[in-house]
C-alpha cells in the first residue's frame, strides 16, 4: 500500500535547508558511489534523498519479497524518487511464503541478494527497538550493539525526521501493513512496549537505549581486541584468560566455521576448560580436546 502526497513548489527553499541540516547528522562515507537498500518506506526513501544530496553517484537497490498484493509495483515508487534526485535503480525479486519466522526468513532472503556494500535506512528508533529485542532474546553486548553506523548512515536521525522529510518533499512512499501486525515481535515492541517505557520513565527512552548501545559497543570492541591476543585453540591460554575474554576468543574462532548459539558456546567453553572431553556443535561438527589443543572436526 502506498500513500500519495501532492508537491508544493513554494516549499522548495525550506526543503533544501532541511535536507542540509539532516545530512549534517548522517555518516555517509567520504567518497565513492553509494548503494542504498530502498524498500520504498519513508526511512529508506529519506536515506535515498540524503544520499543523492551528497553529490555522489547513488544506486537504489530494491528487493521485492512478493508478500503484499501489488508489491511488484512498489519499485515504481522508488524509481520515481530516484529519477527525481538523480539515482540509478536496481530491483530483485525473491519469493517467500507467509508463515512462521517470516521476519527472519525475509531478512535472510533480502541479505542474500543485496550487494555487500549496501547501506540501510535504520534510524535511532530502529536501533532502540533492536536493543529491546536483543534483551528479550537474552543477548549480550554483541546483540544490543549489533546495529552500528558503518552501514547505517541515518542512524542519528529519528523516525519523525525521515517521515517529515518525505512529507515536506511530497514523496509517495510505501506503507507496509506488516508494520502494524501484532504477530511480529518488533511491531509489539514499537507500538506497545516503547510507549509503556516512555510512560514509566517519563521521558523519551530511545535516547537512553541508543546511549546504552553505544556504551555496549565500546565495551564489545575492547573485549574483541583483548580476545584477539589469545590463540583460541590453546586450552592453556583460554584457562589463563578471564572468562569473558576466553569465551569471546573461542566464539570468534568457531563462528568463522559454524553458526553458534549460547548453549553451543558454553559447551565449547566447557571442552576448552576441561570439564568436557568433546561436544557436538551445529553443522555436524565436533569440538575435541587433545594435548591442550582444541580441534574442530566433522562429526
Amino acid at each position: 500500500m502506498a500513500r500519495s502526497r501532492s508537491h508544493s513548489q513554494s516549499q522548495n527553499a525550506g526543503q533544501i535547508a532541511d535536507v542540509d541540516a539532516l545530512l549534517a547528522r548522517c555518516t555517509f562515507n567520504a567518497d565513492g558511489p553509494l548503494v542504498c537498500a530502498v524498500s520504498g518506506g519513508p526511512d529508506s526513501m529519506a536515506m535515498l534523498v540524503l544520499a543523492c544530496h551528497t553529490g555522489r553517484p547513488v544506486t537504489a537497490f530494491h528487493v521485492d519479497h512478493g508478500l503484499r498484493p501489488g508489491s511488484d509495483a512498489e519499485v515504481d515508487l522508488v524509481r520515481a524518487v530516484a529519477d527525481r534526485f538523480g539515482a540509478n535503480v536496481e530491483s530483485v525479486r525473491v519469493d517467500l511464503d507467509d508463515g512462521p519466522n517470516l521476519e527472519a526468513r525475509a531478512r535472510e532472503a533480502r541479505l542474500s541478494v543485496l550487494p555487500p556494500d549496501v547501506l540501510f535506512g535504520h534510524t535511532a528508533d530502529d536501533r532502540a527497538e533492536t536493543v529491546l529485542l536483543a534483551l528479550l532474546r537474552g543477548s549480550g553486548l554483541d546483540g544490543v550493539s549489533s546495529m552500528g553506523s558503518t552501514t547505517r548512515p541515518i542512524l542519528a536521525l529519528r523516525r519523525t525526521d525521515t517521515h517529515a522529510l518525505c512529507a515536506s518533499l511530497q514523496l509517495v512512499v510505501v506503507d507496509d501493513y506488516h508494520n502494524y501486525e501484532n504477530r511480529f515481535r518488533r511491531v509489539r515492541v514499537r507500538h506497545e512496549l516503547m510507549p509503556l517505557l516512555n510512560d514509566i520513565a517519563e521521558r523519551d527512552v530511545v535516547v537512553l537505549l541508543d546511549r546504552f548501545a553505544d556504551v555496549a559497543g565500546e565495551d564489545a570492541r575492547l573485549l574483541d581486541e583483548l580476545a584477539s591476543r589469545i590463540d583460541p585453540a590453546d586450552c592453556r591460554q583460554l584457562k589463563a584468560a578471564p572468562l569473558p575474554i576466553a569465551r569471546r576468543a573461542l566464539r570468534s574462532w568457531l563462528r568463522t566455521e559454524i553458526p553458534l548459539d549460547q548453549n553451543a558456546t558454553e559447551r565449547a567453553l566447557a571442552v576448552a576448560l576441561g570439564s568436557m572431553l568433546a561436544t557436538e556443535l551445529p553443522g555436524k561438527r565436533r569440538l575435541t580436546r587433545s594435548g591442550q589443543r582444541l580441534r574442530l572436526e566433522s562429526s
